[in-house]
């Protein structure tokens, strides 16, 4: 028998974005319901980076010093070394804000605790093990969804669903939304290495004769990124471990002896990497944020940065229209038109750089010449502030409107 429910926002996909989304619009008093297709938040190589604009956005709801105290790893400068020189690109600590770093933390935990905080709130509901699979319509509107759950199928009606669901989006596939593929040239492998107490104390992107490898400090251990060219991994796996192996020692020497720690290529997660956007984030009662509407390129680090924006933002645009049950479709147009800009910009900037230095760099047999933005950024230190605003704070910071921001539970 299929289950039924009805609520007043349902939100598709528990990540960043969703979870976010849930927190402000039970704090604002509306009824939702956050469908999450995992039985928890615990998988490897999600986005860990919380931005300075996201521990803004948890100062504003009095959560930061209690998220602070979770594990994490803050990064006050990102660095690349090329051709082993080391440039600083970024300086997070020159940033006008509450907490000038990234913060390295493991997404499972972030989302824990922002799903417990929201928890609080009695409207606000999280239902583990509920794959989206389609869209209720009627008429031509969005009722609902259509959910796989292991207790048998689940329907759930509401005002307005929310697709956040990640870059291969159920819900923007069954919306039948249109497109814009901008493309990528490469894909990124992640793994993980033991780290020692005498390597290099910060996180770092290391460039070689047609290769990269992206090192974040996770404490323990590093997460490793290897970034090869567009649909190359069967390539490099016929090439075998072996040459892997060496493929990272020559990248990293510090890492040498540590290389083979990756045994099987099991322990690798491929990342296709995508970079599109929708044309019309919604239909009547239907609205795409974050990946979902968006997908970012992993250069920055920036995807989760912007769809948390995108969360505030639809939140402060939405939470009395939902409340009050009066949302038109006009709300929804207004939340892209506010995120739309920083997206396009963003990408923009974004599709610059693998054109002009993430396809050259795979693309050429010799160690690559640091470019000119680099080595003005090297001789400038006043210049990192500009990459550090960009991939800290957005081209479009947003700010948790001060109706959401209560942190007593809404009765």
């Amino acid at each position: 028998m299929t289950d039924r429910i009805e609520t007043t926002c349902c939100i598709a996909g528990g990540g960043p974005a969703g979870v976010m989304l849930g927190n402000l619009l039970a704090r604002a008093g509306v009824a939702v319901l956050v469908l999450e297709k995992h039985a928890d938040f615990l998988r490897d190589f999600r986005g860990d980076t919380i931005h300075p604009s996201t521990l803004g956005v948890m100062a504003e709801l009095g959560l930061l010093e209690e998220l602070l105290r979770l594990p994490h790893q803050p990064a006050h400068e990102l660095a690349a070394v090329i051709d082993g020189a080391r440039f600083a690109i970024a300086d997070f600590s020159a940033l006008p804000v509450r907490c000038p770093f990234i913060a390295f933390m493991p997404q499972w935990d972030f989302l824990d605790f922002l799903a417990r905080d929201a928890a609080r709130h009695p409207g606000f509901h999280l239902r583990m093990q509920a794959e989206v699979t389609g869209l209720l319509t009627e008429a031509g509107r969005v009722v609902g969804v259509q959910a796989r759950t292991p207790a048998g199928p689940l329907e759930v009606r509401a005002d307005l669903v929310v697709g956040v669901d990640g870059r291969g989006s159920i819900v923007r596939q069954a919306a039948r939304l249109p497109v814009r593929r901008l493309g990528a040239p490469m894909d990124v492998l992640w793994f993980r290495l033991p780290r020692e107490a005498s390597d290099p104390q910060e996180s770092m992107g290391v460039f070689g004769a047609g290769e990269i490898l992206v090192l974040i400090d996770r404490g323990g251990h590093w997460q490793c990124g290897y970034v090869i060219p567009k649909g190359g991994f069967e390539a490099l796996r016929a090439r075998g471990l072996p040459d892997f192996h060496a493929r990272l020692a020559r990248l990293a020497p510090f890492l040498a002896a540590r290389a083979a720690a990756v045994t099987a290529w099991e322990a690798v997660k491929l990342l296709t990497v995508a970079v599109d956007r929708l044309r019309a984030w919604s239909r009547p009662g239907l609205l795409c944020i974050g990946d979902a509407a968006h997908a970012m390129s992993p250069i920055g680090g920036v995807g989760i940065n912007l769809a948390i924006q995108d969360a505030v933002a639809a939140a402060n645009l939405l939470a009395a229209p939902l409340r009050e049950r009066r949302l038109r479709v006009s709300d929804l147009r207004r939340v892209q038109r506010r995120r739309a800009w920083p997206t396009w910009a963003t990408q923009r900037l974004q599709v610059l750089a693998q054109g002009r230095i993430i396809a050259r760099v795979l693309g050429g047999r010799q160690a690559p010449r640091p470019p000119l933005p680099v080595r003005l950024l090297a001789r400038l230190p006043w210049l990192r502030r500009v990459p550090a605003r960009l991939i800290g704070l957005g081209l479009r910071p947003e700010h948790v409107d001060p109706g959401l921001r209560g942190t007593t539970p809404v009765v």
